[in-house]
């Protein structure tokens, strides 16, 4: 069992006590972390999640003294009776430069959630990449992380993304500053719709790429309504075994994901697996790779057009709207949030035809006029 484990087991153990205090590690160090009035000559007025260093090692020894001392400082609490003079001279001097702050809240990050391609992806899209625009060698300010937020593009996602990374970041370090006020109104709602290719379109340009292995990634792309580093996550064992295709991982973990057109699989050839030879550490890298042979074929589109076409045709099949969401690999809040503000007319069009041509479909009722 690693340390990491051990840290966890006690806390659980903390929690059913319900001591109202945990372990944290931060680097090779042990420190708890509470609800805990404000330290003496705070500008705070209520309690608020405080940190205590312990100067124990992050080993089981150090761990099982940090479990003790977390139920000594819960009691203390419960009975209003907690002092923080025995905790501040052990204080360790709190980080002040970003690139300390940035260092520890990783250190917490993969603490609280495991280190996988997909949270490593998430934790350099969402949060790495904002930190980077702070000046590293500068204290972490309120002001230096409002200056970030506005150099961003208002009601974007962009901005939002800047808002949430900041404001979680002030939070751990508990700097006095709140981000949501500068988020704006962005949604997916609110996005431009896309112009969208026609399936035909799609098909014809299927036939006008020169190398097979890509020729084969834009007709998976196209059938499967996959992301684009999803083409190398994929069961390709089971593929032409079944009618679906079974994802490995990914963004949103394993599922199973049907063709739409199933026509496609055999006009494009898509059992005769011919996956490009190429390389990435992560999804994301994988995504770009994908994108710049689209760029390099000339494609008259984006990966995640062909992803988008996939979802807007499963409504004019008549897929239900949960299950196409549960094959895209996201919620139905998101599927209908981004799809459906791109249905246009001619999809309207489409699937009323559809129904119109139904053999079964409801009659207008027969009157008799005497």
């Amino acid at each position: 069992m690693n340390i990491n484990e051990k840290i966890s087991q006690a806390n659980l153990r903390l929690k059913t006590a319900q001591v109202g205090v945990s372990i944290v590690r931060l680097g090779n160090r042990l420190y708890l972390q509470a609800t805990l009035p404000p330290k003496p000559n705070s500008h705070r007025t209520k309690r608020h999640q405080q940190r205590i260093a312990l100067h124990f090692y992050a080993n089981p020894a150090g761990v099982q003294q940090a479990e003790k001392e977390a139920r000594k400082i819960g009691a203390l609490v419960a009975c209003k009776e907690f002092d923080w003079a025995p905790y501040l001279k052990e204080q360790e001097p709190e980080p002040e430069r970003v690139q300390e702050w940035v260092e520890q809240f990783k250190a917490n990050y993969f603490i609280r959630r495991p280190s996988t391609p997909q949270s490593q992806t998430t934790w350099k899209t969402d949060y790495e990449d904002v930190f980077r625009t702070l000046p590293q060698s500068e204290p972490l300010t309120s002001k230096l992380m409002i200056g970030a937020i506005a150099s961003t593009k208002p009601d974007t996602r962009t901005r939002k993304r800047y808002c949430i990374a900041l404001g979680a970041l002030a939070k751990f370090a508990e700097i006095d500053f709140d981000a949501k006020p500068y988020k704006g109104r962005y949604s997916p709602r609110r996005a431009s719709p896309r112009d969208l290719p026609t399936d035909e379109a799609i098909a014809q340009f299927f036939y006008k790429i020169p190398k097979l292995e890509w020729r084969w990634a834009y007709g998976m792309l196209a059938t499967y309504g996959l992301r684009p580093h999803e083409l190398f996550l994929l069961d390709y064992a089971n593929l032409g075994k079944a009618d679906y295709i079974s994802l490995l991982d990914g963004k949103t973990g394993a599922r199973r994901i049907w063709p739409i057109y199933p026509e496609w699989v055999l006009e494009f050839q898509l059992t005769e697996v011919a996956l490009p030879k190429t390389t990435g550490r992560n999804s994301r890298e994988f995504g770009s790779r994908v994108s710049h042979a689209f760029q390099r074929y000339q494609v008259p589109f984006k990966p995640y057009d062909l992803r988008h076409c996939w979802a807007i045709r499963s409504l004019e099949f008549g897929l239900d709207v949960s299950l196409a969401a549960q094959q895209m690999g996201h919620s139905v809040q998101v599927h209908t949030d981004l799809y459906h503000l791109w249905i246009t007319d001619r999809h309207h069009q489409r699937a009323f035809d559809a129904l119109m041509k139904r053999s079964d479909r409801p009659l207008p009722p027969r009157v008799l006029h005497h």
